[in-house]
């Protein structure tokens, strides 16, 4: 947990230069997220990352989690969020506010660790949908699924609309994949 911050830039960073190499002609294509499309797994980060923002900034996002953030430029509003969020995350005492988000009231710290895991999870989401896989940082996934195992693994939070089941992935896999297996998805 002493690096969160440091992650959450990894990961946006990660994020960003995906959601730059996004072509037109993929934002309906299917993604890992059961359900979701690209534009829907770019509007639900987006979205995370404004409310995220918002809470740590005492301000008002302006719109719910699902609303649609990206308007008619997809890319310029994750990068507006982007360093909205960053901003926000960098901000004397942020790991130290209650953050309130529909999980509930929670500490930065545990905070901070559900937006990294979006973040970074939904990146490699648009990663494998938009035939980025070589933009994902694999040294940040194995920090994911270090942390994820360390804390006992993630089996309470294996809901529907959160993780799946865990999906069988080979040992030699790459880290995204590995990771993307843990969570329940099939990419």
């Amino acid at each position: 947990m002493s690096d969160i911050i440091g992650q959450i830039d990894r990961a946006i960073a990660m994020t960003a230069g995906i959601v730059k190499g996004i072509g037109s002609h993929q934002w309906d294509a299917a993604t890992p997220c059961s359900g979701w499309d690209v534009r829907a797994v770019l509007n639900h980060t987006v979205g995370g990352m404004r409310i995220f923002a918002a809470e740590l900034t005492g301000a008002d996002a302006g719109a719910d989690h699902e609303a649609d953030w990206l308007g008619d430029d997809p890319q310029a509003a994750f990068a507006a969020a982007a360093d909205a969020d960053r901003d926000a995350w960098h901000r004397e005492g942020a790991l130290g506010r209650t953050v309130r988000i529909s999980l509930g009231a929670l500490p930065g710290p545990m905070a901070a660790m559900i937006h990294f895991t979006e973040i970074l999870v939904h990146g490699v989401d648009l990663a494998v949908a938009t035939g980025q896989e070589d933009r994902v940082d694999e040294r940040l996934c194995e920090e994911l699924l270090a942390v994820m195992h360390g804390m006992g693994g993630i089996d309470d939070y294996r809901l529907p609309g959160v993780f799946g089941p865990e999906v069988a992935a080979p040992a030699e896999a790459p880290a995204h994949r590995r990771l993307l297996a843990y969570l329940g998805r099939t990419p």
